[in-house]
């Protein structure tokens, strides 16, 4: 049960305390909290994440890359343990000064370049192995609005929703109510907008896709939250035959094993430095 008697103070003070299991995550100040550099593999592309949704998408898209034979798109994939606070580590927080995986280091330029936030390494990759992202101007708007529609909609559904739901202290009715609506909104508009069109810009997959997918995909065939009795996501029918086509791709597959240290053992690839760590 929440405190009806609290009333916000003048001025908020950290108390690490109420972190509880997201204590090394969270905290109100950026910048390092340890020196550690970042290993560095054989390929051009390193990438240094996690198997959440938004590490999926960043790998699903590399191994749809490879499928193609884009031979370039080979990479390194090395584990961030964020409930170990890697991610605040000087080498990360050199690759992303946000401290939030997944983050990119493209060795093939001079000097090398960095990429954070996940729909900027797909925008990045997409355009820079010309695969995945329209080029025809129209085309190329719809996929982007999509893009970012997924970046814009879906701290509503992780940090608000997935929060209140799956991992907050108390279970707080106003809370779960207020995210629970916004999501099941936002399912609706995936939903309608599948109801005529095969993927979210028409005919052709793409990274407005992926990028949905490893959230609302999971959402719906229930891989993340265990929530899907409960938002009825059975009724979302356009999204749940989206979401299982693209769950069938071998691609797809892969890229969900990549930086993934939790689950059956059959389905971990904690670091990937080429195709037979799928072996």
């Amino acid at each position: 049960m929440s405190d009806p008697t609290y009333t916000p103070p003048k001025v908020w003070k950290w108390d690490a305390e109420s972190g509880r299991r997201f204590a090394n995550i969270n905290r109100p100040t950026a910048g390092a909290t340890h020196d550690k550099e970042l290993p560095i593999g054989k390929h051009p592309l390193q990438l240094y994440s996690l198997a959440t949704p938004n590490g999926v998408k960043v790998t699903v898209l590399l191994e749809e890359l490879l499928a193609l034979g884009k031979t370039d798109a080979e990479y390194d994939a090395y584990l961030i343990n964020i409930m170990d606070g890697d991610q605040f580590s000087s080498g990360f927080v050199a690759a992303n000064p946000n401290s939030k995986i997944p983050a990119l280091v493209d060795q093939s330029t001079s000097p090398p370049t960095r990429v954070f936030e996940s729909g900027a390494i797909l925008v990045y990759l997409a355009e820079k192995f010309n695969a995945f992202l329209p080029t025809e101007p129209s085309a190329r708007a719809e996929c982007m609005s999509w893009l970012f529609w997924q970046m814009g909609s879906t701290p509503y559904l992780g940090g608000g929703f997935g929060h209140f739901y799956a991992y907050a202290p108390e279970k707080i009715e106003y809370c779960i109510n207020r995210y629970t609506m916004e999501v099941k909104r936002q399912l609706d508009v995936l939903d309608r907008n599948l109801s005529s069109r095969r993927y979210l810009c028409g005919d052709e997959y793409n990274i407005s896709d992926m990028a949905n997918y490893a959230w609302y995909g999971s959402l719906v065939l229930d891989t993340i939250y265990e929530a899907q009795e409960f938002l009825d996501v059975t009724s979302y029918t356009h999204v749940v035959r989206w979401a299982s086509e693209i769950a069938a791709r071998p691609a797809v597959q892969r890229g969900q094993r990549v930086n993934k240290s939790w689950g059956p053992e059959e389905e971990r690839v904690p670091e990937r430095h080429s195709a037979s760590d799928f072996n």
